[in-house]
């Protein structure tokens, strides 16, 4: 029951395996009709020859000669030379079908196999001879399908030096023939075979490389989504609890905040435009303007910082997703009174602080399956960059976000491109 059920899970394989072959087959077809009606080459590869056996099943209709030999009663002892036919024929499925699968190729049972196969072939071969010796060219041809490697050369020329030397024991004329077929049979064989598994392997490693660039941006695409609209529902939540507090007894401050409401989600819409297409501009300066105004909003003081020569365009698109992150977890989680930001631009390296008075709990832990948001996320692209990016609570209360980048990185641009990209 077992050895059934083996057997038509290997059927079923087989069978999914030509399915798959004719569409990827019909593709290229039909995409060799459409480029041949426009001039112009196909886009498509030749998926090559049906990665299964049945592809080297017509060569068995070289032993027809002994088969017809066998049916005319030119075969002494023909029952001893069906068997072997049988045998032959069964070993040369076995072997070819297994050739397919590497695993399997390389098995014991295999080689087993191709060497019984061998033995027959040289038992027909000495008993018979004529039409029978044109076994060893499927010999070859078996052997070149499942020995693939450094040894198929020397094993090709002594099989095809075997098959002359029994050839020209038994007949003498066609050995030179006999030796010549085995051994280019076994050799295009294996260029064959080897070449079309490569073609395979080489587009299924594209396909994997296109599936991996799709993830990546939709990765880099959830990852944006999630800053940049975090930063900015904090802000609007902030400003709208100000304007509800304010409208009462200030409506002028009220509807300012609510103006201010609505210029950061015109902004939002820029962004998240921005963030599809993957070309965001990051402003540090920008970015701290913002801060201001959010924590202001929050009634969190802010006080700003910064000193040193101008920066590099990709360190501010870094340090302004630093600025970013940190007030928001400021606004969203400290209870703070105070936030400063202070940023020194040094001769080689640039440090960001941000230092709030309020609870000093660790906040932004990144949400399973989105990779790069939160304070990790930060730090894996200041990583990236050649940088480091530390947060804790702070000795004197509070918490603190630190982070250091060199002045100018060979790195800046792939941490970049894995970061909201600036450009």
């Amino acid at each position: 029951m077992t050895w059934a059920w083996g057997v038509r899970c290997q059927l079923r394989a087989l069978r999914a395996e030509r399915h798959q072959w004719r569409a990827e087959h019909e593709r290229f077809k039909a995409a060799q009709r459409a480029a041949r009606k426009e001039g112009k080459e196909p886009d498509v590869d030749h998926p090559g020859p049906p990665p299964t056996g049945f592809a080297l099943l017509p060569w068995l209709l070289m032993g027809m000669g002994s088969f017809s030999n066998l049916l005319q009663g030119r075969t002494p002892n023909p029952w001893i030379g069906s068997l072997g036919l049988l045998t032959f024929n069964s070993l040369y499925i076995y072997v070819t079908f297994r050739s397919f699968d590497r695993q399997k190729r390389e098995a014991v049972s295999t080689r087993v196999a191709l060497l019984v196969m061998g033995l027959v072939t040289t038992g027909l071969a000495l008993g018979y001879g004529g039409n029978w010796l044109l076994f060893f060219p499927l010999l070859g041809l078996a052997t070149g399908a499942a020995l693939r490697g450094p040894w198929l050369g020397r094993t090709g020329v002594l099989l095809a030096a075997y098959a002359g030397a029994i050839s020209a024991v038994r007949d003498g004329s066609d050995a030179v023939n006999i030796a010549y077929g085995t051994f280019l049979s076994s050799m295009v064989t294996a260029a064959i075979l080897s070449l079309s598994e490569a073609v395979r392997e080489l587009r299924a490693a594209r396909e994997e490389l296109a599936r991996r660039a799709v993830e990546k941006e939709r990765l880099r695409f959830s990852r944006d989504l999630h800053d940049l609209l975090g930063h900015t529902l904090s802000v609007i939540v902030v400003k709208s609890e100000a304007a509800r507090r304010l409208a009462p007894r200030d409506m002028d401050a009220a509807l300012g905040q609510i103006t201010d409401i609505e210029s950061v989600g015109r902004q939002a819409l820029t962004e998240i435009r921005e963030a599809v297409t993957g070309y965001r501009e990051g402003s540090l300066a920008t970015e701290l303007t913002r801060a201001r105004s959010a924590l202001s909003a929050a009634s969190v003081e802010p006080v700003v910082r910064q000193s040193g020569a101008p920066l590099e365009p990709q360190t501010e698109a870094l340090l302004s997703w630093v600025v970013r992150e940190a007030v928001t977890n400021v606004v969203r989680h400290s209870d703070a009174g105070r936030c400063e930001i202070t940023v020194d631009s040094g001769a080689e390296q640039v440090r960001l602080t941000v230092t709030d008075n309020g609870s000093g709990r660790a906040v932004s832990r990144p949400q399973q399956g989105i990779g790069g948001t939160g304070l990790k996320g930060l730090t894996e692209r200041l990583a990236a960059a050649g940088g480091s990016l530390t947060a804790g609570p702070s000795p004197r209360g509070g918490f603190t976000v630190t982070a250091e980048l060199p002045v100018e990185s060979a790195r800046f641009a792939e941490a970049v491109a894995t970061a909201p990209r600036a450009r």
